[in-house]
């Protein structure tokens, strides 16, 4: 969008804040959850489902609110995250100065404000020159390189800004990467930080290879990228063309000094690859030329950029700008503006994510959009479609999208393009709403919109309920069936269950107790080939390109230690033949079915078929729509919503109206009350059909009191549970399990009284070095002790191990008794 319309929205934005301190705190913590879940995606999974554009928007909202109402400022998850949590699947690397991120601006006014920002704080004078360095924002994953007198030691990526996900293996088959810095004046530490990328024509092979395979495309090259690089296996990162540029540094020894521009020199002359268009600005019009340039630029780069990044040049000046929350006060992101184009919908397709959301996508005819040809575009979720809402911020309320439309495309951040708006004077006249599927695509099962109660509506997004059997979610399920906190079968990693997969050996739970050998042997034997092959060749083309004799590798002889692995394997599966009813359900993967509410589901019921038996009992009176939106209106209480509905069901026997708005009609429905209700459902014949509907679909004893006593099972888990169990598949997969596996019931938690720990609160916190952190929480458990995650003035015990932070603290700061972890082993009889 142009500046000006930019500046003009964010005047909107501000204009629109909550007014009081109880709506902007609901709103802020929505937004919270979007971002960090948003964060989860991009970073964790490399699977991105909302543009930059729409992140910055939520973010920028966050921060808005934070400044009208700064006492929520810290509270949400998401307030000063940067990144998010590194995956468990790598070992971690603190980084020994945090990598942060940039603040953003989207007009032209806003860089004016920064650097008048910037000066006001230093105290410079307008007429004083002040430089900064502008350079090509790249659109990939963040590394930093850890070089010891000049030798690459480590690499890391952001994670959450403070730990990071150690990929050094990978890092090293990088070309642009080197192994040793050269030149003069390497200092003795030197973090490299930079962006990992790809090139537009070595995506497109990626994608090709991935095409000729059957395997999943992917969306950009920011996620190739990302995914190339976090990759368990260093030679599927070796087969992939990623390049490198550095821009920036965390810890150096000795410290750098004079200007950001001139360690960009050094970098360059150590054989470090930095941007060529990066340019030193002396003010503020030559920042926007320079800007202006590389956004006229972009299309023929070959790489992608969403932005420019502007960074004070004199570094004593940097540090004396400090940070401010989760940004460096000296540099700044000028993002691009979104790039628009028309075309037409010739189909609308639906592809199964890997949790099995149904996700939109537009087929278009081909448009060049930013020079960049585009085809597909995503349409977010169901609600989005329709024009009625939903996560994407959708085309204008009430204009759905239909095939034969002709639509405004928007491309945004380099991100997967979006459908923004349709232009109704060029629909076809014989055109049709689109009619959303009910079932799976990829598997037929049912998809549901589940009931959100946060929202008090239907969740955006149907997802597919044949969590077990359904092909596009088949691979993660498995993974998750066998990871630590479910199945547990040791040595059963990602690469086995990827390579079992892909060679059909394995498609659901059961079929890992019925493999063969002989056929694992041999399947992992041909994945070891073609990976050794493709390093292989790696390393010959590497070698011409150097000009290097081609050696030939040694082949080791490891037959014996792989069979002993797959043995050791085969031991693994058969010491799960039996295995805890809590293990069992969590490791099925229901949707909202966590380890907690899998071990209060285990207190309840005996075993799978009580569970199911009690399952079916409650789908079959499950609470309908028009009682779900009863029961979400403001001031309707349980006691007040059943008396409307006793008082309709009994006019409505009699013949008569049910009248309920009359003062004393029914017994606590106040004026506040009644005022909600026509807001909600209107007056006269249309409150009473709703109330009406709602009578008739009232849920029954069986699902009101389904698992009755277990904390943690509420009706989202319920129909979580309802959805999975509805499906046959589903029920196929676990009848199948239960014949290769029995359930053991879990040990009762001790009485009260028969433990001193019994009723106390618990939190772990610090690396435990004689017990796991699972092995310390079961034990507490079983105890009859309730272990929290966070430390409160209710916390009765905290087991600090070394590497204690912040929870030590609390734990001080509220008087709570802190053992170590010795101390904890003898209190609970275990030294």
């Amino acid at each position: 969008m142009p500046n000006s319309a930019a500046n003009a929205t964010a005047k909107t934005a501000e204009d629109d804040l909550p007014g009081t301190e109880a709506a902007a705190r609901t709103e802020h913590a929505g937004l919270s959850e979007r971002i960090a879940e948003a964060d989860r995606l991009y970073y964790q999974e490399d699977a991105p489902e909302i543009t930059d554009a729409e992140y910055d928007r939520l973010r920028r909202r966050l921060e808005r609110i934070e400044g009208r109402f700064p006492e929520l400022a810290g509270t949400g998850v998401a307030s000063a995250s940067v990144g998010a949590k590194p995956s468990e699947k790598f070992a971690k690397v603190r980084h020994a100065v945090p990598m942060l991120s940039l603040g953003n601006a989207f007009a032209d006014t806003e860089v004016e404000e920064f650097v008048a920002r910037v000066r006001r704080f230093l105290n410079w004078p307008d007429s004083e020159p002040l430089a900064f360095t502008a350079e090509p924002k790249i659109d990939g994953l963040s590394l930093s390189l850890r070089y010891e007198d000049g030798v690459l030691v480590t690499a890391a990526t952001r994670g959450d800004g403070e730990v990071g996900e150690n990929v050094t293996a990978n890092a090293r088959t990088v070309r642009d990467i080197p192994e040793r810095l050269t030149g003069a004046g390497v200092p003795a530490v030197c973090e490299v930080r930079g962006e990992v990328y790809l090139s537009h024509a070595d995506f497109a092979g990626i994608n090709a290879r991935q095409e000729a395979q059957g395997k999943p495309l992917f969306a950009n090259p920011r996620n190739a990228a990302a995914g190339s690089l976090r990759q368990l296996d260093p030679a599927i990162t070796a087969s992939r063309p990623l390049r490198f540029f550095a821009y920036a540094w965390g810890a150096v020894e000795p410290a750098f000094e004079g200007t950001q521009s001139r360690v960009m020199e050094r970098f360059r002359a150590w054989g470090l690859p930095v941007n060529p268009l990066t340019l030193r600005c002396t003010d503020t019009d030559a920042m926007l030329a320079h800007y202006r340039r590389i956004e006229a630029d972009r299309a023929d780069l070959g790489y992608d950029i969403d932005g420019v990044v502007y960074k004070v040049d004199d570094l004593a000046l940097q540090r004396r700008l400090g940070f401010v929350s989760r940004s460096p006060r000296w540099a700044l992101a000028h993002k691009f503006a979104a790039q628009e184009a028309f075309t037409v919908v010739e189909d609308i397709v639906i592809n199964v994510g890997r949790t099995g959301s149904l996700n939109p996508l537009a087929k278009l005819r081909p448009v060049t959009v930013g020079g960049v040809v585009v085809s597909n575009a995503t349409l977010h979720n169901e609600g989005y479609v329709k024009g009625v809402g939903g996560d994407g911020e959708p085309i204008r309320e009430g204009r759905d999208i239909r095939v034969g439309d002709t639509v405004i495309v928007l491309r945004a951040g380099d991100v997967i393009p979006k459908v923004m708006d349709v232009v109704l004077d060029k629909r076809p006249a014989d055109s049709r709403p689109y009619a959303f599927p009910e079932t799976c695509p990829a598997c037929g099962s049912k998809a549901v919109r589940a009931f959100n109660p946060r929202t008090k509506k239907p969740d955006s997004v149907r997802r597919c309920t044949g969590g077990l059997i359904c092909p596009a979610q088949g691979l993660e399920r498995l993974k998750h069936f066998v990871s630590r906190n479910a199945f547990d079968i040791e040595g059963f990693g990602e690469t086995y269950i990827e390579t079992l997969y892909e060679d059909g050996l394995i498609r659901q739970p059961a079929d890992i107790f019925r493999l063969d050998f002989d056929a694992v042997r041999d399947a992992l034997a041909a994945r070891r080939r073609a990976l050794a092959d493709a390093r292989a060749r790696q390393k010959e083309e590497a070698a011409r390109a150097a000009g290097e004799t081609i050696r030939q590798p040694k082949k080791a002889a490891r037959k014996e230690e792989r069979a002993l692995a797959i043995e050791n394997l085969f031991a693994a599966i058969k010491a799960r033949r039996s295995v805890a009813l809590p293990r069992f359900i969590f490791g099925l993967g229901i949707p909202n079915v966590g380890e907690v509410t899998a071990k209060e589901l285990a207190k309840v019921f005996p075993d799978m078929p009580a569970l199911i038996a009690a399952v079916d009992a409650a789908g079959a009176c499950r609470p309908g729509v028009a009682w779900l939106e009863l029961d979400a209106v403001e001031r309707i209480g349980p006691v007040v919503r059943d008396a409307l509905l006793d008082r309709v069901a009994e006019r409505s026997a009699q013949g008569l109206p049910p009248d309920i708005l009359a003062a004393g009609a029914v017994k606590g429905l106040g004026a506040a009350a009644r005022e909600k209700l026509v807001a909600a459902f209107g007056e006269g014949e249309a409150l009473d059909a709703a109330l009406l509907r709602a009578a008739g679909e009232r849920p029954c004893d069986a699902y009101l009191r389904f698992a009755e006593g277990a904390s943690d099972v509420g009706d989202v888990v319920k129909d979580a549970l309802i959805d999975f169990f509805a499906e046959a598949h589903n029920r196929d997969a676990v009848r199948a399990l239960l014949d290769a596996v029995s359930t053991e019931r879990p040990e009762a938690a001790a009485p009260a009284g028969a433990s001193d720990l019994a009723g106390k609160i618990v939190v772990f916190t610090g690396s435990l070095e004689r017990m796991t952190r699972n092995e310390a929480k079961a034990t507490a458990e079983r105890l009859g002790a309730k272990v929290a995650s966070s430390v409160s003035g209710n916390t009765d015990l905290v087991v600090a191990g070394p590497g204690a932070g912040s929870k030590l603290k609390e734990a001080e700061k509220h008087g709570v008794t802190v053992l170590t972890e010795a101390q904890w082993l003898e209190r609970v009889g275990q030294a």
